[in-house]
């Protein structure tokens, strides 16, 4: 396999890694650390609540003070560890595990103040690895969740865009928001979705050299609606498509959409970290 790059963009900014799977990683601390030295300054970690989002919420401290120790050695002291948040859900192929047991063990983890949003939830007509039907309901009462519980909503549509605005209508987008996560559409389908108020997420699928749609869409999101991520360690961006994804990559994304922005990385970086912040409402957040 080929070696990791030393070298990335340096988009004279932070930037926020807004969806990330750190416990899936074979180095969590490592990524962090790296995400760090690329001028990631947060990262949202995903867990489910139909697994074992234990992983994430006992060793999370760890991991970053690991981290932390790894980047002292370096002595260079304008870098710091990224913050790191999580947010929790029961994703689309886990909605057959969603039941009443599983959503209150859920909503006991929303009490830990490292949780800034209820994701991924949503839709994934490619896999069907839950029924349709049952990932509609468990769909809904996740939505509904994020709204009692004052949580922005991230979520995850795949082939099932449609259904997915029905449901947002129906439902209603949280009153904090919603982020519609790695998103492959064109600008027709954008527009539905920013008109109902949501944040649109591009991971490494912005870089592909067959993704001139969802390039056109990154060109046309407003400035104020757009964010980054990895979706890490799935969809390394190019030229590293195919290798284990992590945080620090998400800086080859930020580039590629800030030239089809045609606009400085350091504005694309800073709007996009701005806009975590907002979605996420988390003030204990270091200096941008």
């Amino acid at each position: 396999m080929p070696k990791r790059p030393t070298e990335l963009p340096r988009l004279g900014a932070l930037i926020a890694d807004t969806h990330a799977h750190l416990d899936m990683l074979d180095d969590p601390a490592g990524a962090i650390e790296r995400a760090a030295m690329a001028g990631v300054g947060f990262i949202v970690t995903v867990a489910d609540a139909t697994e074992t989002p234990e992983g994430t919420f006992d060793n999370l401290d760890a991991w970053i003070a690991e981290a932390h120790e790894r980047l002292t050695q370096w002595e260079l002291p304008h870098v710091r560890v990224p913050d790191v948040r999580i947010i929790l859900g029961a994703h689309p192929h886990n909605a057959k595990d969603f039941n009443k047991r599983a959503e209150e063990r859920m909503l006991k983890f929303f009490a830990d103040p490292r949780v800034v949003g209820i994701g991924e939830i949503g839709l994934d007509f490619h896999y069907d690895h839950s029924p349709r039907i049952v990932q509609r309901r468990a769909f809904r009462v996740q939505l509904a969740a994020a709204q009692r519980c004052h949580l922005p909503a991230i979520i995850h549509l795949r082939e099932a865009h449609e259904d997915g605005l029905e449901i947002l209508n129906d439902v209603g987008v949280p009153d904090s928001g919603c982020v519609i996560h790695c998103f492959t559409g064109d600008p027709e389908l954008l527009a539905k979705f920013v008109d109902l108020g949501c944040y649109i997420s591009f991971a490494g699928p912005v870089t592909f050299k067959n993704a001139d749609a969802i390039r056109a869409a990154a060109a046309a999101v407003p400035i104020d609606r757009i964010l980054i991520e990895t979706d890490c360690p799935f969809m390394a961006p190019e030229p590293y498509r195919g290798m284990p994804n992590e945080p620090a990559w998400s800086v080859l994304s930020a580039a590629k959409i800030a030239e089809v922005r045609q606009i400085p990385t350091a504005e694309l970086a800073t709007a996009t970290l701005q806009n975590a912040r907002r979605i996420f409402r988390d003030e204990r957040f270091g200096p941008s």
